[in-house]
This record gives C-alpha cells, structure tokens and sequence, in this order.
C-alpha cells in the first residue's frame, strides 16, 4: 500500500472538514448518536412553547418528529379545547393542549424518557424534591383525581402529579410522612405560571 497519496490527501480532507460550517463536533459524543431527548423547562417542552400554534406540522416540529401524533377536540371546564396525543407504539406519552386554532397551553408528560432541565422524572419521589406539601401543592382534579398537584420550586410554569398509597379522602393531601414514598406519574409545563 502506497501511503503517499494518503498523506496528499489528508490535509484536503482536513480543511474541507473545517469550512464545514453546520458541523457540530459534539453531534460525534456518544449521548447525541440516538437523538437528543425532550426537556420540560420553564419555557416549554422540547420546542413547545406558548408561542407554538395548535397544528401538528407545528407540534410535530416542536417534538423532532419523535413521535405519532393523534389529534381531537374535547372539552375542560366548560371550554372546547384542541389536543394532540403524542404516540410512541399503542402509548400516549404526551398530550398537548390548548385553543383551537390558538397556541399551546398546556403539555402533559408522560414519558420516562423526558426529564426537566432540574433532573426530576417519572418516578422520583416526592421526598427528593419536597420536604413538605404546605405552600406548593393540592390536590389534583379531573383525570388526576387522588393524586397530588405540586408547583415545582424553580419555576411555576412546571406542575408535577404524584401518585401512590393512601386510604384518605381524594379531595385532601395525604400528610408528610405518606406523601414521601409518592413519586411522580406526570409532569405538567403551562403556558401560564401557576
């Protein structure tokens, strides 16, 4: 083998890699070979935000097309609302919702995948992020109902749903001591603080 043109070669090669403008060497780390995942922020989720319109060429955009989107109207207190269920396989990971023809209001998460930009995911306990319930959570109502709503500590855009075992009355929040073993079933980002 004649090493030669290679080493000819070789510097070519290198300053074409370098006018590669768009080339990002961190896209060749290892975290970024199967695709960056969602994080749920103060600002949305993933790309969703609140200046997201309620199409799915939008939403789909916003969720870099990892997902299937199946999309209806329902309604919430007494208004119509447009959502769109985000699908991986038969399971609804994500639903989005918000005013037809309008902007996104809401995104539930449901999958284990996406975290939020503080660490918290399905299935962290409640003790790892409260010490207690007074001041930053209720209880939860409409699907959530028997759970428990908690504002997170760094942004009031963000909700979390916990769930777990108790023999209490839906419509209080379980005492300390119970609530610690709860983890969360769902984080909720909202377009307006709550």
């Amino acid at each position: 083998m004649n090493i030669r043109p290679l080493l000819l070669g070789l510097p070519l090669l290198l300053t074409g890699c370098s006018t590669m403008s768009n080339f990002s060497w961190s896209s060749l780390s290892p975290f970024n070979w199967f695709g960056s995942s969602l994080e749920v922020s103060a600002k949305g989720v993933g790309d969703l935000n609140a200046g997201t319109p309620m199409s799915e060429s939008a939403i789909n955009d916003g969720l870099n097309g990892d997902y299937r989107l199946r999309g209806g109207m329902a309604t919430d207190k007494g208004q119509i609302v447009s959502y769109y269920q985000a699908m991986d396989g038969n399971d609804v990971k994500l639903v989005i919702t918000g005013e037809p023809k309008g902007h996104v209001q809401r995104v539930d998460v449901m999958d284990n995948k996406v975290a939020t930009e503080w660490g918290n995911k399905l299935g962290t306990p409640f003790s790892d992020m409260y010490g207690k319930a007074f001041g930053a959570c209720k209880p939860a109502d409409g699907d959530d109902a028997g759970k428990v709503e908690c504002v997170a500590e760094q942004s009031k855009y963000v909700t979390y749903i916990f769930s777990g075992k108790w023999a209490g009355p839906q419509d209080i929040i379980p005492p300390d001591d119970t609530l610690k073993s709860w983890t969360v079933s769902k984080i909720i980002w909202h377009a307006k603080p709550q």
